[in-house]
């Protein structure tokens, strides 16, 4: 069976990539490319329906037997102002695909055109998940609550990811940790307000504020393996009313990551037992707050393993392993559920300027790279509709 998408799906995917570019919308308020997506389902008879509002899932069945592939990709975009001056730049002001959802969705449309021309010899199912709000508040964990891996039941499921650290023509594929958790963090530092002039007379909880935001570094540095991996980042602090005026309270937030899950476990308990003590060092009481986001993503090793070999022989495509980041994904979820594996797309071309970093302004992908990932999430389809993957044929 063919991977390889003709010039026509080529550049249907590049026309619907730019549409989507143009018309950004945030997490759960993908109207318009939910509509773009059900459009063209329909051209190609795949049945469809709406899930977690936004969210639109399609099944292809094969005329084969088989097990069923979910290939899943992400729909909102975020709330930047777009600086690239290209001729299809965002037409809302303040937003932005700025992390390459609007590709991710065009190569899984991509996809679907390639396989449903030959669901005729096409073995088991293939869903196609395109989920909204993944930038927040997340839109995996109401897409499964809703049974999109259970109708029909899924074996594998995989996701492309664009990534600017990867020339355009290879991508990554790399078993285990590839993204972290994150977790919120709220802490409020309180004392007792008085004169400037003072100071003997209050309780000044800004000094133990900063001596927290130094202890807490304690973590990193003395408290976790050194092989491993986690960040405790402060990222606001707020305290006081004038240059002479003492606080009453000093209050910080930041984020809490990690690519191991028992690390995560511990990294509460740590940040309370730091917090409290500094505090009650300096005299002031301190409250902290945990509010838990996405889990790691961890991919399937050996779903990992034999889909980079697959991919290499069957879809003509450069495979390399790049180190996780401590970037979250909610796709953490579907992977938690049933084995999965989030792939790295390269979209890295100096000579176009894409070069920057996705979340920023001046984001932008090389869009030759669009039918690598369109190869790419076809080859992942037939290998485990097939049963030549290996992770997905044992649990079937």
């Amino acid at each position: 069976m063919a991977v390889q998408p003709n010039d026509f799906i080529v550049a249907r995917t590049l026309e619907l990539r730019r549409a989507i570019h143009r018309k950004p919308e945030l997490g759960f308020e993908e109207h318009a490319t939910a509509a773009l997506i059900e459009e063209e389902l329909d051209r190609l008879a795949v049945p469809h329906r709406r899930v977690a509002g936004t969210g639109v899932v399609g099944v292809l069945r094969g005329a084969k037997p088989g097990c069923v592939a979910a290939l899943r990709a992400d729909m909102d975009a975020l709330p930047v102002q777009e600086r690239t001056n290209l001729a299809f730049a965002s037409g809302v002001t303040g937003v932005m695909h700025a992390c390459g959802h609007d590709a991710h969705t065009a190569m899984l449309l991509g996809a679907a055109h390639v396989l449903a021309a030959q669901r005729e010899t096409l073995a088991g199912s293939v869903v196609f998940v395109f989920q909204p709000a993944e930038e927040g508040p997340g839109g995996a964990q109401p897409m499964i609550e809703q049974g999109v891996l259970d109708d029909p039941r899924v074996d594998a499921i995989a996701m492309l990811h664009v990534d600017i650290r990867l020339e355009t023509g290879s991508v990554s594929i790399t078993p285990g940790p590839v993204n972290a958790s994150a977790d919120e963090l709220e802490i409020v530092v309180r004392g007792k307000g008085g004169h400037g002039g003072s100071p003997h007379t209050a309780v000044d909880p800004i000094p133990a504020a900063s001596a927290i935001v130094l202890a807490l570094q304690n973590i990193a540095s003395r408290e976790t393996d050194p092989l491993g991996s986690v960040v405790v980042t402060i990222g606001t602090i707020a305290g006081g009313y004038r240059n002479n005026i003492i606080a009453d309270e000093v209050r910080m937030t930041g984020t809490l990551r990690a690519h191991d899950p028992s690390v995560r476990e511990q990294l509460e308990g740590r940040v309370r037992r730091i917090v409290e003590g500094v505090a009650a060092a300096y005299g002031t009481q301190a409250d902290v707050r945990v509010i838990y986001g996405y889990p790691p993503v961890v991919n399937d090793a050996q779903l990992a393993e034999e889909f980079a070999r697959y991919v290499r022989e069957r879809a003509d495509v450069d495979v390399r392993a790049l180190p996780p980041t401590m970037g979250a994904e909610d796709f953490a979820y579907f992977a938690r559920r049933v084995p999965g594996v989030l792939v790295r797309l390269g979209v890295r071309n100096d000579a176009l300027g894409a070069i920057h970093p996705a979340h920023g302004a001046q984001f932008l992908i090389d869009e030759a790279a669009l039918p690598v990932g369109i190869r790419t999430l076809v080859a992942f389809a037939l290998g485990v509709g097939t049963g030549r993957l290996g992770a997905a044929s044992a649990r079937s």
